[in-house]
């Protein structure tokens, strides 16, 4: 038997995946979450090739603990790459069990029965019989592991015409969690602090319980709500028991805009996990530079949101959470809880790229709905999500590099800095979720770590693809820093990207090169020099165009983690009183396309957010604590800012799907970099490029000479 893919393995009853249902309806059961990206369509569209139905024969169910496999976490673009994979093995077992129904029914041996539109008929013949109609003579309730492998089918039903089914009530209303209702429903808001630092004492407790409206008001140690009979009446108590409250505060270390509180944090850990031993040839010229990036927010268009209820001791949450089971463990732990006694559903949220506030809220409206005994729906602010809603991590790469006389480069040093990118519900052995920690009874969060190499956390994508002689690469994990870090969109592939290709672009100009000629010299794997070629190509790279005059043109390239997508682009600005992106052209190699729209839409929908990144956000702090707690603090690309994009797919006859939804991220923001750099002759090294940045640049290049 060939090999199980992994989540099928550890989820093996196919009862778990595929249920046959009437009339004419298959459900699949994944364990992977729809969080916008469209990965459920393509699973879907999987599955209903391996089973031989049309797309609209497919149901999807909202992944939930009571009937959807384990499949962890939906992170890290590996929703077809994995899960993907399990649910075709699942699909075409159950299609060769059915097949094999259908052959004693219709009296012909298994090779020659096909199956189209869920109808098995012997080929050649008119006669059919359907799932349905065999369904309850087949018991699925039959472990993978005791199963031959199936013959693959491949592909999916992937056509132009093939449409999300979850975008339909999204664009109408009521698809998301904000707008369920349960019976007896009741509001739930929580008191939080302005400061990351600041631990709660007192508040008035008889003044809000007064309010109109509120149903009671909920005290466990420092965790701090109150629950009412509508929302803005709950919003209203806690607005009072703010103005109310006192707090014991301890100081932040200062916010200077570079992270330079990284010098006074001495690291948890140091790893140096390359270190070539050749000796370089001679060097004739050496370079070197720092680059920074913020801590950034997920900045979610509508807060976090979840729906609790508890039932004779049985808790049920309903969560827009990024991992179902994860989230269940920990629900379970806090309560002390068998596992058996808690249930999580999915329900959509605005989105989500990381590890926000979904799983805090979880836990908010649980606690809320224990004092209340009745359903519960929890409701961040928008103060509340820009805050508290876990950060990505603040990163300071530092990069040192030597070129021998032909212009190559022949040794190169590369430090990275950061604070856990991974903190997320699950990961270590304690309780990652806000409010646990506040409890009269608090419980501990993990200890700070980082996810293995090669898919890395702070050091992921610090390994270049190119061939650079000598290397000796450190990885720097620091202890939490002033704001609460953990996974977002790259963890680190977008900081350690943005430095490698700014340098790349250093190295070029300071060799003579042409930034794409460059690049393809130190670049032997065919498969980064088609997308690179690619993507210049559609852009229409002109290596004799000497840039200035505040228009100019960069390009980025990397595979996602090392391990997926090849990923390049080229950015085009124009610089002004602020850096406006014209276009973006793309290409992208992510193996075998499952569902081209949905692709394109992940990739587009990513350079669209790089940019916002690297143009615009900060999540910055004061001595008085959070510094954005509104979207005038914290600003975004608009609309009218969005750059036109064009994307060329690549598709390698033969080769794997590769994850693909996070490969953007680092590669747009040093192709902004790089094209601003070519637009007015500075180098911006610390990201955002904001327009006060860019002048401090210029000051400074024009003091050097004078």
């Amino acid at each position: 038997m060939s090999e199980l893919p992994s989540n099928l393995k550890a989820n093996p009853l196919l009862s778990r995946w595929i249920s046959i249902d009437g009339p004419a309806q298959v459900t699949v059961h994944s364990g992977k979450v729809e969080l916008g990206q469209g990965a459920t369509t393509g699973i879907a569209a999987i599955a209903a090739a391996e089973l031989g139905l049309r797309f609209d024969q497919i149901s999807i169910a909202a992944a939930s603990t009571i009937d959807a496999p384990d499949e962890g976490i939906t992170a890290g673009s590996y929703s077809i790459e994995q899960g993907g994979s399990a649910m075709r093995w699942a699909a075409a077992a159950v299609r060769e069990i059915f097949a094999g129904a259908a052959a004693r029914q219709l009296g012909a041996p298994a090779e020659e029965i096909e199956v189209a539109d869920g109808l098995f008929r012997r080929r050649g013949r008119n006669e059919t019989v359907s799932y349905w109609q065999l369904r309850d003579a087949i018991d699925l309730e039959r472990s993978a592991l005791d199963l031959p492998a199936p013959a693959l089918r491949g592909g999916s039903v992937d056509h132009e015409g093939l449409q999300r089914p979850d975008l339909p009530q999204k664009l109408s209303g009521a698809a998301f969690i904000q707008d369920m209702t349960r019976p007896g429903m009741l509001y739930g808001r929580v008191l939080r602090p302005a400061h990351p630092r600041q631990r709660l004492e007192s508040f008035d407790v008889a003044a809000v319980q007064a309010m109109p409206g509120v149903v009671a008001v909920v005290r466990d140690g420092e965790f701090a709500g109150v629950v009412a009979e509508r929302d803005e009446l709950a919003a209203k108590a806690v607005a009072v028991a703010a103005r109310t409250a006192v707090w014991r505060t301890e100081t932040l270390p200062a916010d200077d805009g570079r992270n330079g509180w990284i010098d006074g944090v001495v690291p948890k850990s140091s790893t140096t996990f390359i270190a070539d031993e050749t000796a370089p040839g001679p060097i004739a010229r050496r370079h070197a530079a720092r680059y920074t990036r913020p801590y950034l927010a997920h900045a979610s268009i509508g807060p976090s949101c979840a729906v609790a209820e508890w039932t004779d001791g049985r808790l049920k949450v309903w969560s827009h959470t990024q991992g179902i089971y994860p989230l269940k463990r920990q629900l379970a732990r806090v309560f002390g809880l068998d596992a058996s006694a808690v249930d999580v559903t999915h329900a959509h949220g605005s989105g989500c790229y990381g590890h926000n506030g979904a799983d805090d809220v979880a836990l908010d409206a649980a606690l809320l709905a224990r004092a209340v005994c009745a359903p519960v729906m929890c409701l961040w602010s928008r103060a509340d999500e820009l805050s508290w809603s876990p950060f990505g991590a603040a990163m300071r790469m530092q990069i040192s590099a030597g070129l021998d006389p032909s212009g190559r480069i022949a040794e190169w040093s590369y430090d990275v800095w950061s604070p856990p990118h991974l903190a997320r519900p699950g990961i270590g052995d304690g309780i990652n979720l806000l409010a646990a920690r506040s409890l009269q009874s608090p419980h501990a969060s993990s200890a700070d770590t980082d996810a293995a190499r090669p898919q890395g956390g702070g050091d992921r994508n610090s390994v270049p693809l190119y061939t650079l002689g000598r290397r000796t690469l450190t990885h720097h994990l620091l202890h939490q820093g002033p704001l609460r870090s953990s996974a977002m969109r790259t963890l680190g592939g977008h900081g350690n990207i943005f430095a490698i290709e700014s340098f790349m672009d250093e190295l070029a100009l300071l060799a003579g090169r042409d930034p794409v000629a460059f690049r393809l010299d130190h670049l032997d794997d065919q498969r980064g020099r088609a997308v690179i070629e690619a993507a210049s190509a559609a852009a229409s790279w002109d290596a004799s165009d000497p840039g200035g005059e505040g228009r100019g043109r960069g390009i980025g390239f990397a595979r996602y983690k090392n391990l997926a997508a090849y990923f390049a682009c080229v950015a085009t600005v124009e610089v002004s009183d602020k850096v406006r992106l014209l276009t973006v052209h793309a290409a992208i190699d992510a193996g075998e396309v499952i569902h081209r729209d949905g692709l394109i839409n992940q990739v587009e929908g990513g350079i669209v957010q790089a940019a916002s990144w690297t143009l615009k956000e900060a999540a910055r702090w004061t001595p008085d604590g959070f510094a954005a707690r509104s979207w005038a603090d914290y600003p975004i690309l608009s609309f009218s800012e969005t750059p036109v994009i064009e994307t060329i797919v690549l598709a390698p006859a033969g080769e794997r799907p590769l994850g693909a939804g996070e490969c953007a991220a680092g590669p747009v923001a040093a192709a902004i970099a790089n094209a601003v750099a070519h637009a007015l002759g500075v180098r911006v090294r610390d990201m955002p490029l904001t327009p006060d940045r860019i002048a401090a640049a210029i000051h400074a290049l024009s003091e050097e000479t004078t």
